[in-house]
């Protein structure tokens, strides 16, 4: 891989790397990023090869395409030689070399968790913003430690490539300072304690995206619900943040995979009375929680459909009930819905857990799901006799991190 940043021609754009480190996984996707003045911001992102490794330190395995959807490779791997996320971006790199050799990255975009409240756009990575992006880990430690292997196993590899930071946080500075409080001495708010919220990139992806296919409805007051193994809503003015669920970190709001979501702070001191201390309750909230928690059985929705004990069943209810709940909490703030949107891994794919939540929704917003178009994962899943409009949306936080790094690149080669 190329070290040194291209200069295609102007019509061919940039070629981009991005990179997202996850807790067990590194996923990798290039992209080209070229003009297009039909679009918000006049860019868009191409997808190109891509490839992922997963059961970093348990059970590895490298998937690796083109961008024509050829497979490069699927192979497993011994756990010793993919012991932890400095190797494993190792191998990954060298397997994508085989996508990149005719045309190599730019720069290198990252998606990291946590910006803090210094950074509410993407920026150029330099030791200053690793330091400052480390002393969030605290407030991220399922992601953050992993989003800055990945940042420096690139810096030891490639030091002369751009990278490029992207944040899961920023979208939501357009808050205000009542959605951002704690109730709380001032001061701790004055110290960066508030309310960030997660997902941004998501959200700032399915925002643009609105615009393009229901231009009226993006404009107005939009709930969307990024429901994966991390879940959270965020309440949308003219495609701005306006509200979401998650808070100082990816632990507050929607009960999740296995993260509790909101939780009585008297909870954590009665479990310290009872003698748990911090590493204890961090992986009780973390990592045996949320569906994962409830149902006894998974944390994973498909498995939780698919079973027929009352857990299970227990998990589900108790799920849909709290979406339903924090939309309505939602709505309030908005003064109103215009449209409900649906996406990530459970969102876009998931009919019976649509079906439910809007199900709950019916007697104060009158939605209605069409039965067929939600089954078929369409885009637009309400009937048309429904009040409000429901979605089915594909999400793309990589994309978004490809036109974030492209135009900081731009930036930097101008100046």
């Amino acid at each position: 891989m190329s070290t040194q940043p291209a200069h295609p021609h102007h019509d061919e754009g940039h070629v981009v790397l991005v990179v997202n480190a996850g807790s067990s996984s590194i996923k990798c996707s290039v992209y080209r990023v070229i003009d297009d003045p039909k679009v918000e911001g006049g860019m868009r992102a191409i997808h190109g090869a891509g490839g992922q490794i997963e059961g970093i330190g348990v059970a590895p395995r490298v998937v690796a395409h083109m961008a024509d959807g050829k497979l490069i490779v699927d192979e497993h791997f011994p756990v010793a030689q993919v012991a932890d996320h400095d190797a494993a971006f190792r191998l990954l790199r060298l397997v994508l070399a085989v996508g990149l050799r005719e045309t190599p990255p730019a720069a290198i975009g990252h998606r990291v968790v946590h910006g803090g409240p210094h950074y509410a756009d993407a920026v150029l990575i330099d030791d200053k913003v690793i330091d400052e992006l480390n002393a969030l880990t605290p407030l991220a430690p399922l992601h953050q430690p992993h989003n800055l292997a990945a940042i420096r196993a690139v810096r030891e590899a490639a030091p002369d490539l751009p990278q490029v930071a992207c944040f899961d946080t920023a979208f939501h500075a357009t808050t205000g300072v009542l959605a951002q409080l704690f109730a709380l001495p001032y001061s701790y708010f004055a110290d960066g304690i508030r309310r960030y919220g997660f997902h941004g990139l998501s959200y700032e992806y399915i925002s643009r995206h609105l615009h393009l296919v229901a231009p009226d409805i993006a404009r107005g007051r939009v709930i969307v619900a990024h429901l994966g193994n991390g879940a959270s809503l965020c309440a949308m003015k003219n495609g701005k943040s306006v509200e979401t669920t998650m808070g100082l970190t990816a632990l507050d709001g929607l009960p999740m995979g296995t993260r509790c979501g909101a939780l009585d702070a008297g909870v954590v001191l009665w479990m310290m009375e009872r003698g748990m201390d911090h590493d204890a309750i961090e992986k009780l909230l973390y990592h045996d929680s949320g569906l994962k928690g409830l149902s006894g059985v998974s944390s994973d929705m498909r498995e939780l459909l698919a079973n027929d004990s009352e857990q299970a069943k227990l998990a589900i209810d108790f799920y849909t009930y709290r979406i339903a709940q924090e939309i309505g909490k939602l709505a309030v703030g908005l003064g109103g819905i215009d449209g409900l949107v649906f996406t990530a891994g459970i969102g876009e794919n998931s009919a019976p857990i649509r079906a439910k939540v809007v199900e709950r929704l019916k007697p104060l917003f009158g939605m209605e799901i069409d039965a067929e178009a939600n089954a078929a994962n369409h885009d637009h899943v309400s009937t048309r006799e429904s009040r409000v409009p429901v979605f089915a949306i594909r999400t793309d936080e990589e994309g978004m991190i490809a036109l974030h790094t492209a135009r900081l690149l731009r930036e930097m080669l101008k100046s």
